[in-house]
């Protein structure tokens, strides 16, 4: 007999349970090798889990809503139609599916972010002779009875959404055919994959005396603050002025440059003089990274919080970083952030200046070494060089950094470098 469990994939490093967001394939369905079967919603993002057998999706353990620990069987695949009763009777006698003569293997899953998969660079919605659909789309044409074969997507890189299905749904019509698009040449710079729209999440109204269930955004936050509490931890205050910073940000707003980017260009290139302060601890020594990849961190708008990463932000130039941060943040609110736009970072910063914030101290993420809380940039009244008084935009920033291999020296410098790029030379981040 041959009966494999699928179990719930590890889809980061700090996921230690997930939840099920929907079901593409139903019990009964064939499964072919490489399809999505299911919807996982990890501590970050939501995730197709894919599977490497081929054969019928038997039984499923942890229906949709629900969630389950890393590790643990969601459903069983059997290889023939025969063996469906006998999965569904293992189900129903709670046994694992070891205790079977014939030794099942865990079944092979590949997971990768919900965001629309890279077909071929034609614009095809096939991927290695495999259709490249969302799982919503999926699930919508076998409600309406749609070929899916015969759409072309109208997604990023040509994959079918929801929308595509609907709109042949209501026509009543199959497309004519579409004229393949010539491919785009490798030296011409590819745009990200723009994010699906996701379904709206509830919100659940706040009522006296009722106990809301945390989200797994929620859990995974308090998992992170949790491990910081073991972090001795310093912080550092510096006031910075930024007329020449602003300055330069309403010259080139106008171009798509934002704030943020301008911010995490600036301290990734004071961090090349400072590599202690882009460095983190381990139990081995101090590990210094080879990238300057900064973490912003970004409030979700059901709960939660997460920190795309932008990547070598101290060698990109500030049009590109923005244009990355943009997707990013789109992205990150619709779940479709790969892990290594959310887990790579080696600095953080947590900017709450739009909301008129002074100043405040941000908690270290875990595998750092620094964290900069930025407060809002507001008009005071200063002591000139000249003996006057003058009138200057400044803002305040607090370091907090892992006092095990950073010290408060290392911290000030870094500090003192931050505001002489910002106030003396902030024309060089567009360099």
């Amino acid at each position: 007999m041959s009966i494999h469990e699928v179990f719930m994939p590890a889809l980061s490093s700090t996921m230690t349970e997930g939840k099920i967001v929907s079901w593409v394939k139903s019990p009964g369905d064939k499964v072919e090798k490489g399809e999505t079967v299911v919807v996982v919603e990890s501590d970050k993002a939501d995730m197709d889990v894919e599977t490497f057998y081929e054969g019928f999706l038997a039984h499923i353990i942890v229906e949709a809503g629900e969630t389950a620990p890393v590790g643990s069987a969601i459903a069983f695949i059997a290889e023939t139609e025969a063996e469906i009763e006998q999965a569904k009777s293992l189900a129903n006698s709670g046994g694992a599916a070891a205790t079977t003569t014939s030794s099942p293997e865990p079944v092979s899953a590949t997971a990768s972010a919900a965001t629309p998969a890279l077909a071929s660079q034609n614009g095809s919605n096939h991927k290695e002779g495999r259709l490249v659909a969302s799982p919503r789309a999926r699930k919508l044409a076998k409600e309406l009875k749609v070929d899916l074969t015969t759409l072309q997507g109208s997604g990023p890189h040509g994959r079918i959404v929801a929308e595509d299905v609907e709109a042949l749904s209501n026509k009543g019509k199959q497309p004519a055919p579409v004229t393949p698009v010539a491919p785009i040449p490798t030296s011409a710079p590819v745009a990200p994959p723009a994010p699906r729209t996701p379904a709206p999440t509830p919100v659940v109204a706040a009522v006296p005396g009722q106990i809301v269930p945390l989200t797994t955004f929620q859990n995974a936050v308090v998992r992170n603050m949790v491990a910081t509490i073991s972090v001795p931890v310093f912080r550092v205050g510096y006031t910075i002025t930024t007329d020449g910073l602003d300055k330069l940000y309403k010259q080139i707003k106008s171009k798509g440059v934002t704030m943020t980017a301008l911010l995490a260009k600036a301290v990734a290139v004071t961090l090349q003089k400072h590599p202690l302060l882009n460095a983190s601890y381990s139990d081995q020594g101090i590990v210094y990274h080879s990238d300057i990849n900064i973490s912003v961190a970004v409030a979700m708008d059901d709960g939660g919080l997460i920190t795309p990463v932008l990547q070598n932000a101290d060698a990109v130039d500030i049009y590109s970083l923005s244009r990355t941060w943009k997707s990013l943040v789109e992205r990150a609110r619709a779940k479709q952030l790969q892990p290594q736009e959310y887990n790579s970072g080696t600095f953080t910063l947590s900017n709450l200046g739009m909301f008129g914030v002074d100043k405040f101290d941000a908690i270290l993420p875990p595998g750092q070494g620094s964290i900069l809380a930025i407060g809002a940039s507001r008009p005071q009244v200063v002591a000139t060089p000249d003996g006057l008084f003058g009138v200057r935009q400044q803002m305040q920033v607090n370091i907090t950094s892992d006092h095990r291999i950073i010290y408060g020296a290392h911290a000030a410098a870094f500090l003192q470098d931050l505001a002489k790029l910002i106030e003396t030379n902030p024309q060089s981040l567009t360099l």
